[in-house]
Order: structure tokens, then C-alpha cells, then sequence
């Protein structure tokens, strides 16, 4: 059986944000979206998403995810992994459960999702993968180490899979957004040495913070990625890397041909 149009998708991180935006544009665009989150709720119900509890860091739950959406719809198209955290603080200080719980979720859960799906994807001999991953990913940020690395990890494994899977018909692509109005602001965690009133980062932490959150919350909606991630699954070929907006796009460009000691430079200027 090979499928030549995306018309069911494993939606992660599917409550809010930009997970309930693109499961609301797919599902307008006639795709049923089965959005996975941990409350296994939709911010919008409506026809075509079906909530899915579901915990991308749980192996067994991704199995049975997944074995009902084929038992259900007789196959899977795409899976959109964007479930994702953050936890801010220097590098000095943190604890390996600090930097792992920024990983647990971000990075393996994506992996082990993209495991759980690519057994269905290849008896098909069709399938997409979108990782949502970050512009972070290549645009490191001072106190924000564990998310780029997080972010960075993810995009390199989606595009090393993406020649793996060549000739399969499994095509692979990262998006990654730039600022972004969510509640991701709100949630976000800090480890134990951000919290130390006499750490020797505090002012610059402080400052840095300052302007993360105004850019954030003054960031663009959810939609744009939404869109973003709806116009590539429904594309003949997927792209292999997207950064959505124009301006970002270009920030994208200017990494690439800055030196590195110049991008750091420019970078701690902004945020330090």
C-alpha cells in the first residue's frame, strides 16, 4: 500500500499552543489529527482531532497510540512531534537531572515517537516526519545552553534520518520556529543555580530574561507555524529544514555565513 497524501496525523504536544494551532489548521484542511498530550485534551475540540492521552517519554504509550490510530483509520500518514519543555539557567551549576529533564521530553520523546511510527511508515512505503524543533537549534542563547542542545540534537537526528530513509518513501522535515506567544513562557523552569539570588550571573541573568520573555510573549501566533507544518505535509516533497517568517528566515541565512566568534559576539550583545 503506498498512500500518496497525508490524510491521518500523530499530533504531539497537542493540547495548546502551537500543537492545538496545527491541529486545528490540518483538521480544517480535511486531515484527522490524533493530538497526543499528557491531559490527553484539545484547547478548540472539533471535528477531525481526537484527543489522545498520551506521554512521549512512556514507550507503551506510544505503542498503543499509534496501534489504535491504524486500528481505527487502517494507516498513519504523519507524525508531528512538537511536544517540548524548556528550563533556563548557566551551564555552571546544573545538575545531570536538570539537563536531562530539558532532554527527556524535547529529544527522546521525539526519538522514541519517530521509532513508534516508522515500523507503520515503512510497511506503507509512505510516510512524513515533522519535528518541531527550534531557531535555537542553530542560534545558541546565553542561559538557555540545555534547550538549544536539546533543540540541536533533534534537528541533526531528523536530518540524518531524512538520508537514511532514502528511497523508502519516508520523508523527513524540521521546522523550526522562532519566537512564539504560547504558554510556553509561563511554563517554563529554572534550575537551581538561576534561582541563587548571589549567583555571579545574576544581573546578566536577569537582564537576559528580561528581554527572552518580552520577545516571547511578543512573538507570533501559533498559527504561522501551524501553517507552516500544514503546507509541508500537504506538499508533493517535504522540505528539509523550514524556518517559518520571513525575518527569521533571513536570521537563518546570517548564521550561515557569519564567522561563529561574530555570531556569539552580536548574540551576547543582544541578550547579555
Amino acid at each position: 500500500m503506498v498512500i500518496k497524501q497525508v490524510k491521518v496525523v500523530l499530533l504531539t504536544g497537542g493540547s495548546s499552543g502551537i500543537g492545538a494551532a496545527t491541529a486545528r489548521l490540518l483538521a480544517e484542511a480535511g486531515i484527522t489529527v490524533y493530538a497526543g498530550s499528557r491531559r490527553g485534551t484539545v484547547e478548540k475540540p472539533a471535528p477531525r482531532i481526537i484527543p489522545v492521552q498520551l506521554d512521549v517519554n512512556d514507550e507503551t504509550s506510544l505503542k498503543s497510540t499509534v496501534e489504535r490510530i491504524v486500528s481505527e483509520q487502517g494507516h498513519l500518514d504523519a507524525v508531528v512531534c512538537n511536544a517540548g519543555n524548556g528550563i533556563y539557567g548557566p551551564v555552571e551549576g546544573a545538575t545531570d537531572e536538570e539537563l536531562r529533564y530539558q532532554f527527556e521530553t524535547c529529544f527522546f520523546g521525539s526519538f522514541k515517537t519517530i521509532q513508534a511510527c516508522l515500523p507503520v511508515f515503512r510497511r506503507q512505503g509512505f510516510g512524513r516526519i515533522v519535528t518541531v524543533t527550534s531557531v535555537m537549534a542553530i542560534l545558541q542563547l546565553p542561559f538557555q545552553g540545555f534547550y538549544s542542545a536539546a533543540k540541536a540534537a533533534l534537528l541533526s537526528l531528523s536530518e540524518s534520518l531524512s538520508m537514511e530513509l532514502k528511497g523508502t518513501g519516508i520523508e523527513c522535515c524540521s521546522v523550526l520556529p522562532g519566537d512564539v506567544a504560547t504558554g510556553f513562557t509561563a511554563a517554563r523552569k529554572f534550575t537551581v543555580a538561576a534561582q541563587d539570588p548571589g549567583s555571579p550571573y545574576r544581573e546578566r541573568m536577569d537582564r537576559n530574561l528580561k528581554k527572552i520573555e518580552k520577545d516571547e510573549l511578543g512573538g507570533m501566533t501559533p498559527d504561522v507555524i501551524g501553517k507552516a507544518i500544514r503546507k509541508q505535509l500537504m506538499r508533493k516533497h517535504m522540505a528539509i529544514r523550514v524556518i517559518p517568517r520571513i525575518d527569521y528566515g533571513a536570521v537563518g541565512f546570517l548564521v550561515r555565513i557569519l564567522p561563529e566568534r561574530g555570531k556569539l559576539w552580536l548574540l551576547d550583545l543582544l541578550y547579555s
